[in-house]
């Protein structure tokens, strides 16, 4: 059994004893730590409400169940809003204005996890210094639950679907009516989790002709790894052609993640998702855009088209958010799919994605695999490097560092180095004695080369 705490929540697999696995004690500690940060942030008459909202994994209903008890126990009243996807969950925060949310969803690991991942009352993920202090609050111990005249309600709310889709239409860039009239055939996958309660009342709401659907049942036996990565989506690749699909999209089981398949059952590439919407955005609202510094240069190279800037931060959807806001960025978001909208939230929202590219191929009139073509191409590789325990990861990276002193470096996460064709950005495992290199060039072969040469460049530092 697993059980991984950190300052992003809490996640593991079912079952195992207390300190060894996700189980009701976990859960219990940890959403009671949560609930005495918000009762600290806000005083009970400021708002007393909490939302909670999960994705269809088949531990869903009894993490729902002690969450909800728990948090009614600390005094809070929950807004139960049932299946929902993580965006949809950030979206009622603020509707509700609410004190947080807490999503019960592990993202895409597979069915024998789960998690709780914490949202303020913006329905934005905790920074580090707030989850440290809800870690602390939680190992701690350090919380009171309430007397029999204070405990809170649970408020049933399953409208809330219908109000993300509502909202999705209302964007001023999202035009149902070139969508309706390019008459498209979409092909889904959505991993049996709640994307397929979602994803097709929203592209029937906007106008699609004919949805192909793949593991649209919400039963949560995910129907094959649920990451949406190439090597597990060869089942809707192949459906493309058969099905004579123009677009296929695929999601992970809380739907904040969009892959994209071309017609010809091509992959559009996760990296290209945020580029192909960056695009379409940029043409219409010249700005900013932030992505974060593992995130592919396409995005800069396609912001420079548009004559707008291109910033980077730290891994981690919460710094992109920062960024974004510091710079008033129109559109963001990180290269595995994940696109942040501010029109609409400051969350990654694959719903949102969907909407804003089907408006861009529409208005493109170009086929997927055309309108991929129109985009620089960069290939990116992902490596790591295992260390001994003993060694001091961080020590390496600055001996890195001062090895490439001569070119463009970024230190605010790892060591990204830039070259004047290709980029290597190192950054150490929070849990384990790893250094993740990803690296980007022109072809994969020089990605794959580039990311060696910095695992032999380790070996040897990590030797002397």
């Amino acid at each position: 059994m697993t059980l991984i705490k950190s300052i992003s929540g809490i996640r593991g697999t079912i079952g195992g004893k207390p300190e060894e696995g996700f189980n009701p004690l976990a859960i219990v500690k940890f959403t009671a730590g949560y609930a005495t940060f918000i009762r600290r942030r806000f005083s009970a008459a400021t708002t007393r409400r909490i939302v909670v909202g999960r994705d269809a994994r088949i531990s869903g209903e009894m993490v729902k169940s002690i969450v909800t008890g728990t948090l009614t126990g600390m005094g809070f009243d929950v807004v139960d809003i049932g299946m929902a996807t993580t965006p949809t969950t950030e979206l009622a925060v603020v509707t509700e204005r609410a004190a947080g949310g807490i999503i019960l969803t592990a993202s895409h690991n597979p069915r024998q996890w789960n998690a709780l991942k914490l949202l303020n009352e913006r329905g934005e993920f905790l920074n580090a210094e707030e989850g440290q202090e809800v870690l602390s609050l939680a190992e701690a111990e350090d919380f009171t639950f309430a007397g029999i005249d204070d405990l809170g309600k649970v408020i049933t709310d399953s409208r809330y679907k219908e109000r993300h889709i509502e909202s999705i239409l209302n964007l001023e860039r999202v035009d149902v009516e070139a969508i309706r009239a390019a008459r498209f055939r979409v092909a889904i996958d959505c991993v049996n989790s709640v994307g397929g309660t979602v994803i097709p009342d929203l592209l029937q709401a906007l106008g699609v002709k004919e949805i192909c659907r793949l593991h649209c049942n919400p039963h949560g036996n995910f129907s094959h790894n649920p990451e949406p990565l190439p090597e597990h989506l060869t089942e809707i690749a192949g459906l493309m052609t058969q099905a004579g699909a123009d677009v296929g999209f695929a999601v992970d089981p809380d739907v904040d993640r969009l892959a994209i398949v071309c017609e010809d059952g091509r992959m559009f590439g996760e990296e290209y998702t945020l580029v192909a919407v960056s695009d379409y955005i940029l043409s219409h609202t010249p700005g900013a855009t932030v992505s974060n510094l593992s995130s592919s240069r396409a995005l800069r190279d396609v912001a420079q088209r548009h004559g707008c800037p291109c910033y980077a931060a730290a891994v981690g959807e919460v710094n992109v958010v920062a960024r974004m806001k510091e710079t008033g960025a129109v559109i963001g978001g990180e290269g595995n799919g994940g696109v942040i909208y501010p029109a609409s939230h400051y969350g990654r929202d694959a719903l949102v994605g969907i909407a804003l590219f089907l408006t861009h191929l529409a208005k493109k009139k170009m086929t997927v695999s055309e309108l991929r073509a129109s985009y620089p191409s960069w290939f990116m590789s992902k490596q790591k490097v295992e260390l001994t325990p003993e060694i001091d990861v961080d020590a390496v990276l600055e001996q890195v560092k001062a090895k490439f002193a001569g070119c463009e470096i970024t230190d605010i996460d790892g060591v990204k180095i830039d070259f004047p064709d290709r980029w290597v950005h190192l950054r150490k495992s929070n849990t384990e004695p790893i250094i993740r290199i990803y690296s980007e060039a022109p072809t994969q072969a020089d990605a794959d080369a580039l990311g060696s040469e910095l695992i032999q460049i380790i070996r040897a530092i990590s030797r002397m």
